[in-house]
């Protein structure tokens, strides 16, 4: 150790070094994080006293419903009444409306709209799509399908935080989407399967018919 101006200069050099940009590209990261991935109009609430999913019936167009011009967005719902996924999620989803009354909140039956289903890729119910405007902007991906996932779902789409006083109620299971199996036929599942019967029985037929067409094939049998 030295005195005088140069020693002081060296032993106050690693003084002078911490790194200044850490704490901004931290806080930069966090902001980044918490950025909303879809930036959604909120609606004027003003003068809505229940607040409520709306489900489509067959005659209902989901495009009608959805403003291609907007930037509000808009949590809709495909299920089917038979599926038991889709109704264990029912009261979940029917609670959302009250948990985000800025946004709304669409369901309709995949099964009556099929070609929906096939536009936006839905293969299988339930199956829950984001939209802003008339874009589809995410597809909720996770198994647990319960309020709090559907909250933090919407929340980091969205940067919409929920209203902490909503839970699920007794009348949820009631409605308005139902949460009890409703027993039906699934007619695409009927249509494909007798298709199918039926194109084997044909193939079948025309290609016995074809092999005792064909010359010396029936000699041939016969030996």
């Amino acid at each position: 150790a030295g005195s005088g101006p140069a020693a002081a200069q060296a032993r106050e050099q690693p003084v002078l070094e911490p790194v200044l940009p850490a704490p901004a590209e931290e806080q930069n990261g966090t902001d980044s994080a918490k950025a909303p991935k879809v930036n959604c109009e909120e609606r004027n609430t003003t003068g809505i006293e229940r607040f409520t999913l709306q489900i489509l019936n067959v005659s209902q167009d989901l495009m009608e419903f959805l403003n291609p011009n907007s930037s509000d967005c808009t949590l809709v719902l495909f299920y089917t009444p038979w599926c038991r996924f889709s109704a264990s999620l029912a009261p979940h989803f029917n609670s959302l409306p009250r948990a985000f009354p800025t946004l709304r909140f669409l369901a309709l039956d995949a099964s009556q709209h099929s070609s929906l289903s096939t536009r936006f890729g839905t293969v299988a119910v339930p199956n829950i799509l984001l939209f802003q405007g008339a874009k589809p902007m995410a597809r909720f991906n996770h198994t647990d399908r319960t309020l709090e996932t559907l909250k933090d779902f919407i929340f980091n789409q969205t940067g919409i935080e929920a209203r902490s006083d909503v839970a699920v109620t007794e009348e949820d299971w009631e409605g308005p989407l139902p949460s009890v199996l409703t027993k039906g036929i699934d007619w695409l599942l009927l249509f494909s399967v007798l298709f199918l019967a039926g194109f084997v029985m044909y193939a079948t037929v025309r290609t016995d018919s074809i092999r005792w067409l064909i010359p010396g094939q029936e000699h041939e049998h016969q030996e």
